[in-house]
């Protein structure tokens, strides 16, 4: 059993994890795989026993760093498994993400260890807009060779290490975890807003809620950001009536998913 874990807000990493999968099966049909995400032990303190044959991480780079709810699960994780592969998928620099994550391990893992990079579209649309018809086109092509390569180093079972020091990776990621302890309260909605849920069901950490709102006098659905908030921008790219703002996103901005993922995929 090889067991694949994903964080996944618009379908980049989760289109990898898949893929890997599929490939690994094809490779060897005994090998089952299953696919786990991660945001479903978001709120879980307890430790995590994973025992398998191999497993694979596949996530996307925050700021040059690891989302906070995937660094949470490493650190609580067991792992009972003689070969571990972890993938990282970017869209601009993942720069010190991997050296962060090797750092962790190698306090808490003595097996076979791999690490690789994807690139993917960028989603990021308050720094980088929102992505054009070849761009997308483009880095799901080179997300499709990379996660071919991702593949076959896990079928192989290949070995390497990264480099832990990353000083202006660990600079921006710090300046980023201070600024995620905020961000969720500039998020707005416009009256646009339909109060269908989506927002909520597609969150991978539920740090979505919807809850009743009066507008005029009238009472109806709207989505309220918490705390819990990973900042992953899920909710801004896949608003059906493009009523979230953040930052530079305005309302009706285009947002981002990847092609070959459908929104049901997403929803937890």
């Amino acid at each position: 059993m090889t067991k694949i874990f994903y964080f996944s807000a618009t379908g980049n990493s989760l289109w990898s994890a898949k893929k890997i999968a599929c490939n690994i099966t094809s490779a060897n049909p005994s090998q089952e795989c299953e696919l786990i995400n991660i945001g479903a032990y978001a709120h879980d303190d307890n430790e995590i026993v994973i025992e398998a044959d191999a497993v694979v991480f596949v996530f996307p780079s925050f700021a040059y760093g690891m989302p906070r709810v995937m660094r949470k699960f490493v650190k609580k994780a067991q792992f009972k498994t003689p070969y571990l592969a972890a993938f990282v998928t970017f869209g601009s620099s993942p720069r010190g993400t991997l050296g962060s994550l090797r750092r962790i391990l190698k306090k808490i893992y003595a097996g076979k260890m791999f690490f690789g990079k994807i690139p993917a579209t960028e989603n990021y649309l308050a720094i980088f807009g929102t992505p054009e018809v070849d761009t997308i086109r483009q880095r799901c092509e080179m997300q499709a060779d990379a996660t071919e390569e991702a593949s076959r180093s896990v079928i192989e079972r290949k070995e390497n290490k990264v480099s832990l020091f990353y000083p202006l990776s660990f600079l921006v990621y710090c300046l980023f975890s201070l600024g995620i302890k905020l961000f969720y309260k500039f998020y707005r909605i416009s009256g646009k807003c339909s109060g269908c849920g989506l927002c909520e069901k597609i969150c991978p950490v539920s740090a979505v809620i919807m809850k009743e709102r009066k507008s005029k006098g009238v009472s109806r659905k709207q989505p309220h950001f918490t705390s819990k908030c990973e900042h992953c921008q899920g909710c801004v790219n896949l608003c059906p009536l493009r009523a979230i703002q953040f930052a530079r996103v305005r309302f009706g901005t285009r947002g981002y998913r990847h092609p070959e993922i459908n929104i049901n995929e997403l929803i937890k």
